[in-house]
């Protein structure tokens, strides 16, 4: 629904920007090492469930594209939830996607170390963890907090280190590809198909923060449904011949136990090794400033949606960001990583993002029914009525059921503390 931005931020993401965001959502540490776990309970079936488990968690997308596609300024999932279901809500939804995106961001830094710290003993240390930690978030929080287009450009160049070494292996690998591992036999069977496919989903979540920038994205009612749908159509091909150069090159036997990296040195010896290490760097890199460009929005949203005191709706005069929400959140995501406080907030990251996934698709009928005719003109409808929405929402739930009763009450007492937040802040107002 279109709306006069009035914080002034600069529509300086424009259609690559925008994909870049999605792709560094979706691909973080995960996929280096993913392909073997899941190897292990569905062998040569791997690749195909890949597959098919991204065609049904499209549905979530798809449900997103359009929801986006209503709105033209900064909150995306704050926004739904505010205008389907009130402000409680609306701040309940933006306060846990806040929390699950910085104990991520948290998380994330520290994998990096790790992953770094494998190329020497010098970088193994506790000093160099917390230096690079520091360096890291440091550096993103100042490259954001200068303009969201200088945030983009350095997301862009991890994206182009992180995906090239991927390819390349990709390109490599398929001449180990037979026509049995293409095309498995009929006795092929996965084990544990819950197990596995939950495990499978959440290499595609981490898309949802992209709507949060509408307010600084060029037409955003076109922009984002369109790199939302096309990024994740893309990454979903993208992890299917990675896994299937994977199951082609690993032998069965090591599956479990394997990662990229153990691809990348049998095809090229140590200096495939070490080329799919530093992609996981950079590719951790690329996640990281995805997150530290999205989560201030939210801060900034939940601002200017007056559910938060409006000391973080301010924006830089001359870099047209929201500078104080960026600093906070570097600030958090810093003292986060550096003294480890991360993992319990970890442990409830994904239900927190489930939970904001039925929120948000759940409020396509009201969001549908309220729209203007000039909007509803504009609007990605999906065909079918609510029939993919429904899917989508049934996929939410169904991995919330999986879900332990250790972050189910993690994720209780956080939006407790939220809800305590925003009832002061109401009161003060």
């Amino acid at each position: 629904m279109s709306t006069q931005e009035s914080s002034h931020l600069r529509r300086d993401i424009g259609f690559f920007g925008a994909a870049f965001l999605v792709l560094n959502g979706l691909i973080g540490a995960g996929i280096f090492a993913l392909p073997g776990k899941v190897a292990a309970n569905a062998g040569q079936l791997s690749p195909w469930l890949f597959l098919v488990v991204g065609l049904f968690f499209l549905a979530v997308v798809l449900a997103f594209a359009e929801l986006a596609s209503y709105y033209d300024r900064t909150g995306g999932p704050v926004i739904y939830a505010t205008e389907a279901f009130g402000p409680l809500v609306g701040f309940s939804t933006g306060w846990v996607i806040f929390l699950s995106r910085t104990a991520s961001f948290a998380a994330n830094s520290n994998v990096m170390a790790t992953y770094l710290g494998t190329l020497s003993d010098v970088l193994s240390t506790d000093l160099a963890r917390g230096t690079i930690i520091t360096v890291v978030t440091v550096g993103l929080t100042w490259a954001n907090l200068h303009g969201v287009r200088d945030g983009v450009r350095t997301m862009g160049v991890f994206t182009l280190l992180k995906v090239a070494p991927l390819v390349i292996m990709v390109l490599l690998g398929l001449q180990y590809v037979t026509g049995t591992t293409l095309l498995p036999n009929a006795e092929s069977v996965v084990k544990d198909l819950g197990g596995t496919t939950l495990l499978l989903v959440y290499a595609y979540i981490g898309f949802e923060t992209l709507a949060v920038t509408a307010g600084e994205t060029s037409q955003p009612r076109k922009t984002l449904p369109k790199a939302l749908v096309s990024t994740v159509i893309g990454t979903g091909l993208l992890y299917f011949f990675i896994v299937l150069v994977f199951v082609s090159v690993i032998p069965s036997e090591q599956h479990a136990s394997a990662t990229l990296v153990d691809v990348g040195r049998t095809l090229a010896g140590s200096a495939g090794a070490l080329a799919i290490t530093l992609a996981a760097v950079f590719s951790i890199g690329g996640n990281l400033a995805g997150n530290i460009i999205a989560v201030p929005r939210l801060l900034f949203s939940l601002a200017e949606n007056r559910l938060l005191p409006q000391w973080f709706g301010h924006i830089h005069p001359r870099y047209a960001t929201p500078d104080r929400c960026i600093l906070v959140v570097g600030a958090l995501a810093l003292f986060l990583a550096l003294t480890g406080s991360f993992v319990k907030l970890a442990v409830a990251s994904s239900v927190a993002r489930l939970l904001a996934y039925v929120v948000c698709i759940a409020s396509l009928p009201a969001i549908r029914r309220n729209a203007d005719e000039e909007t509803t003109k504009q609007a990605y409808r999906l065909p079918g009525g609510y029939a993919i929405p429904f899917v989508g929402l049934l996929i939410c739930l169904w991995l919330l059921t999986q879900s332990t009763a250790e972050s189910w009450i993690a994720i209780s007492v956080l939006l407790a503390v939220g809800i305590a937040l925003y009832f002061f802040e109401r009161k003060a107002t």
